[in-house]
Order: C-alpha cells, then structure tokens, then sequence
C-alpha cells in the first residue's frame, strides 16, 4: 500500500507512530504538508502537485488536518478522493464535525445523548437564550475551538450574558452548554476506528480547572467503558461519518453525554495511558479497505 499522511509537521508524536506503524507492515508512506499541495481541476480529470512534482499512484491519504486549515485542508484531501485514494475521513466528514453546532444538530436528531445546548445571534434575545437553557452555570464555546481553547464556564448568569455579548462583539460564533456538574471535571477519550472502541481513557482536570485536555494539565488512565458508553461513542463517529475518530463523553445523571467528535484525535495521550498500539489499529483498518470498491460517506 501506498500511504499519504496529510500533516503540516512530520515530527509530531501523533505523524510519526503513524509512519512507523505503516513502514513496520511494509507499507510505502509519505508524510505530506497540505499547504504545499496544489492542485489543477478540468473536466473529468484531477492532478495534484507537491512541491514541484506531481503526486500519483497513492493508494490511501489519511488525513491529519489541524483546525486552522481546515478549509484549504479538506480541498486537498477532496481532491484524492477524486483521484480515486481511499480515505477513513473523507472531506465532508471532516467539515461536519469541525462544525460544532452542526455536529450536535446531527447527533440530537439521532437521539444520541448530548448536554443540553442553545445558540443565537441577536443580543435582544440573550436573556430568553439563557431561560432557555437553565440556570448556571454555563459552558460557553466557540464553535471552531479545539484542546480546551475558547471555552468558557460561566458560574452566574451576569457572568454568561457578559462573555455572550463580549464574543459577539468579536464576531465569534459560538454556542452555550449546561454544565454537567456530577462529571467532576472529568470525561472519556474513546479512539473509534471502524465499528470499534479500541482504546479508551478517562480524563481528569487538574484542580481549579473544569477543562480536563492533557494540553491543559489534564491527567489520564485507561478506564473500562459500560456497554452504554461503547454505544454512544460507536454511534456519534458512525453519524459524522467518521471512520477514524475520538469521541469525547461525560458521564452524567441521564447517561454518557456526547461532548465532541474529533476527526484528527491525537495518539500520544491515549497510547501512552492505555498502551494500546492505536497507530497500527488505524494502518491496519486503512490497508483492510484499499481496493475495495468507494463508497462515499453519507
């Protein structure tokens, strides 16, 4: 199999297990900036060049797209997709669950458990926003956060309408949860690929902190999932269309809550508290499907 890595840095932890994994089973693997992909369009036919000489002959792109590049990312990888690479996450996936609102529309309309979530535009309609939402506190997040960056608990309902009318003075798109206190600062990390769970860990905040990402001092260990919690996870990657994915839960009163959906989910964390060979699981699950005939995800 010939593999491309989409990655704007080869020397990330995460890049390299994946390059690893792949060049252990014999498999051929380059690791691709995104940015320096460039790429002509005609009538019926496709063609991508990387630095001066034309990219061909890939079997596979595993996309590793950061948010900040979302767009000019998922142009790129569409662009394999339509020279005929297989791909776990194809473009469209990847845009749905970067869009934080639209990936809870998707998900609530499948009955998949979520912390109750409201989102407006107008500021004369803020008080009625937060009656809509209940008493605080609140999580504020914007929409194109990730590691824990733009969110925001709210403990009194003056707090919420200020960061509310602050954010969208900045012209921030943003939406507004309820806190799961009983979670006590902590949620689970579970590594999708497939149909399966194949890692999980819990993650706890450090004190003083709700925000439990190891990027912001989080701490982590393998934990067992219930049958429930392997089910919400599962269902919510199947939803985006996600093949390779970590869906982060709570676990709260009413059951695991679907926080997020993470189409590029990192592997240092979860391997290093699980010792589970994620990398390798997500080779091996790539080079099953090279071949087979494409179906687009829904």
């Amino acid at each position: 199999m010939k593999l491309a890595i989409l990655s704007r840095n080869a020397k990330l932890y995460s890049t390299q297990r994946l390059v690893d994994a792949a060049r252990t089973r014999g498999h051929t693997v380059r690791v691709l900036d995104p940015l320096r992909c460039y790429m002509r369009i005609g009538s019926g036919a496709f063609e991508m060049h990387y630095k001066g000489r034309a990219l061909t002959g890939f079997d596979a792109v595993l996309p590793r797209i950061g948010a900040s590049i979302t767009s000019y990312g998922t142009a790129v990888l569409r662009q394999f997709e339509m020279m005929r690479a297989y791909t776990p996450n194809n473009a469209d996936a990847i845009q749905r669950a970067r869009d934080k609102l639209h990936c809870q529309q998707l998900l609530a309309a499948q009955g998949i458990g979520l912390p109750d979530t409201v989102f407006g535009d107008s500021p004369d309609d803020t008080q009625d926003l937060l009656g809509m939402l209940g008493e605080p506190p609140h999580v504020i997040k914007l929409t194109e956060g990730s590691q824990g960056t733009g969110v925001i608990l709210a403990e009194r309902q003056s707090s919420s309408r200020s960061v509310i009318e602050a954010l969208r003075g900045l012209y921030a798109n943003f939406i507004v949860q309820e806190f799961i206190g009983e979670a006590k600062g902590a949620d689970l990390r579970c590594f999708v690929v497939g149909s399966r769970v194949i890692a999980a860990m819990r993650r706890q905040a450090k004190a003083g902190e709700f925000r439990s990402n190891l990027h912001r001092g989080g701490t982590a260990k393998a934990v067992k999932l219930t049958e429930s919690e392997v089910d919400a996870a599962v269902r919510a990657a199947k939803v985006m269309g996600l093949h390779v994915a970590g869906v982060d839960l709570l676990r709260s009163k009413r059951g695991p809550l679907v926080l997020e959906v993470n189409s590029s989910p990192g592997l240092e964390g979860i391997e290093a508290a699980t010792g589970v060979d994620v990398a390798g699981a997500i080779v091996d699950y790539i080079d099953q499907h090279v071949g087979k005939p494409k179906r687009r995800n829904r």
